[in-house]
């Protein structure tokens, strides 16, 4: 049955339903978050790892995971390790480049994998240095992961510690395809030309064939085409679609 309401109403319904969306995961990240600063700088390496885990198995194993990757990292020179700790695990994966197909969480071993010196300083990366800069949460892509997925995901990250000292941040990765399934639904009962797109004009999630998963799409060019942009409240994503 087709939906009378006007497109803008039903655009409006969709941002709101993507931003639901990343506002349940950025408050699973908040409940990690305070469950690994309650803990405190004391803890060694051994029991933060033990922590973390407790928290992100329960999610990775879940029946149809939204996430494929979960833990926390820790900043350089803190109590809670040294630099490039990360304690993070990859949830079941089938057909994995680098793992194979698993049936149980893997840990991220950084000293089993080639080509990562481009970590040993992981802050200038936009899923550590901009929540690090901003005390706040945020989302990273979609970018292709080739360090664990080889696979295109979205990694969102949460800091951990005081305003005066960051102690890491909290993450997750989510695979687009698994993100398609939960969203696109949502993106077709809009019953028009709608895409989800990333701050920096990626095209995300689309059911129009004028604008292309994987494509980049301008502000002005989107203008210029007659589409309009509604932000997803809590995320640097925007909704487009096809002006009335």
């Amino acid at each position: 049955m087709r939906n009378n309401r006007p497109p803008a109403e039903r655009g409006s319904e969709c941002s709101a339903g993507i931003g639901a969306l990343f506002a349940n995961v950025f408050s699973l990240l908040g409940a990690w978050r305070t469950s690994i600063e309650q803990a405190g700088n004391g803890e060694s390496n051994v029991q933060i790892d033990s922590l973390v885990y407790s928290l992100v198995e329960p999610e990775l194993t879940a029946e149809n995971p939204l996430l494929i990757g979960a833990g926390f990292i820790s900043a350089p020179k803190t109590g809670l390790g040294q630099a490039l700790h990360f304690a993070w695990w990859l949830g079941p994966l089938q057909e994995n480049p680098l793992l194979g197909t698993t049936t149980t969480p893997s840990r991220l071993d950084l000293a089993s994998r080639e080509y990562t010196e481009y970590l040993r300083d992981f802050r200038a990366f936009e899923w550590y240095r901009i929540p690090a800069a901003t005390r706040s949460g945020h989302i990273t892509g979609p970018y292709v992961d080739h360090l664990c997925t080889c696979d295109y995901i979205l990694t969102i990250t949460v800091p951990v510690g005081s305003s005066e000292s960051v102690q890491g941040v909290v993450g997750v990765d989510i695979l687009v395809r698994r993100l398609e399934q939960e969203l696109m639904p949502l993106l077709r009962r809009a019953e028009t030309a709608v895409a989800l797109v990333s701050s920096n004009g990626r095209v995300i999630l689309s059911v129009s064939p004028a604008l292309r998963v994987g494509s980049m799409v301008s502000s002005t060019s989107a203008d210029e085409h007659g589409w309009k942009a509604l932000a997803c409240p809590g995320t640097e994503f925007s909704l487009l679609m096809q002006k009335e």
